[in-house]
C-alpha cells in the first residue's frame, strides 16, 4: 500500500514539474513583428493567398495582380477605403485565444489587470501584461506568418477544417474560404501541412491541447502536404534569432 502511495505521489510530482521549452528569447509580439520583416525580407509572399507584397508601398502593400486578389470589401460601410485589404498583418496560425484560454489571466483576469478607471479586464491584454509563458507563446516566430489584413480579419479565431463548396470571396484564384456560422476556415492545400506542423510544435513545446478531431485532420494534412523549401529556410532563420527549431519540419 505504501509503495502504491509513493508511486502515485511520484507520478503527480512528474506531471507538476513537466518542463516545456519553445520560444525562450522573445517576450513581446511587437518585437516579433519587427523581426519577421527581416525573416521575410527575401520572401515577401502572403501565407493564405500567395500574394506578393511590398512594405515600402504604404498606400497598398499588396500586389494584387501577382495573385488575383480581389477584396471582399473594397470600402467600409462608411465609404472609406478598407485599409486591411491594402496591408499585410502578422497572423497567428494558432490564434492567441486558442492557447490563451488555458491561462487564468485570460479566463478570469488578474489583480494587476486594472484600468485607471478601476475596472478590471481579462483576456489577451491581461495575459500580455502578467504572464511570461503567454507572452512567449504570443511572440513565437514559428507561429507567425504574413497575411492580407482582410483575410486575417475574416479568419478571426476560427478553427481550420474542410468546407463544402468553393466560395471564392477574394478572387477566383484565392483558395481561402471562411464560414462564420460554422466558425471554420479552409486553407489551400499547399499550406495545410505547414499549419499542422505548427500545431504539433505548440503541443510538444508548450503542452497546448489539440482536440482529437483536429488532431486527425492535422495528421492527414501533415502527410498530404510535405515540408517545402521555404518552411526549411524559415525554420533555420527562426532558429538563428529565437534559438529553437520546429522539430516537425524535417
Amino acid at each position: 500500500m505504501l509503495i502504491k502511495k509513493i508511486s502515485i505521489i511520484t507520478s503527480l510530482f512528474i506531471l507538476s514539474t513537466t518542463c516545456y521549452s519553445g520560444n525562450e528569447t522573445i517576450n513581446s509580439f511587437s518585437k516579433s513583428k519587427k523581426l519577421l520583416k527581416k525573416i521575410y525580407a527575401e520572401h515577401q509572399i502572403t501565407f493564405y493567398s500567395s500574394c506578393k507584397y511590398n512594405y515600402k508601398n504604404k498606400n497598398n502593400m499588396i500586389d494584387r495582380k501577382s495573385c488575383g486578389y480581389s477584396p471582399r470589401n473594397e470600402y467600409t460601410k462608411s465609404g472609406k477605403k478598407n485599409i486591411r485589404a491594402r496591408r499585410i498583418e502578422w497572423e497567428h496560425i494558432i490564434p492567441a485565444e486558442n492557447f490563451g484560454r488555458q491561462f487564468t489571466c485570460w479566463r478570469e483576469g488578474d489583480e494587476a489587470c486594472v484600468k485607471t478607471s478601476g475596472k478590471h479586464y481579462k483576456g489577451r491584454r491581461c495575459c500580455s501584461k502578467v504572464n511570461k509563458k503567454f507572452k512567449r507563446m504570443e511572440a513565437d516566430l514559428h507561429n507567425l506568418v504574413p497575411a492580407i489584413g482582410e483575410l486575417n480579419a475574416d479568419r478571426s479565431n476560427f478553427r481550420y477544417g474542410i468546407l463544402e463548396g468553393e466560395k471564392r470571396n477574394y478572387g477566383v484564384n484565392i483558395d481561402f474560404e471562411v464560414d462564420k456560422k460554422l466558425r471554420v476556415t479552409e486553407p489551400k492545400e499547399s499550406i495545410r501541412g505547414d499549419i499542422a506542423r505548427v500545431y504539433f510544435y505548440f503541443e510538444k513545446e508548450y503542452g497546448m491541447k489539440i482536440s482529437k478531431k483536429d488532431k486527425k485532420i492535422f495528421e492527414v494534412w501533415n502527410n498530404l502536404d510535405p515540408v517545402d523549401e521555404w518552411e526549411k529556410i524559415k525554420n533555420e532563420k527562426v532558429f538563428k534569432i529565437q534559438g529553437n527549431r520546429n522539430e516537425f519540419i524535417k
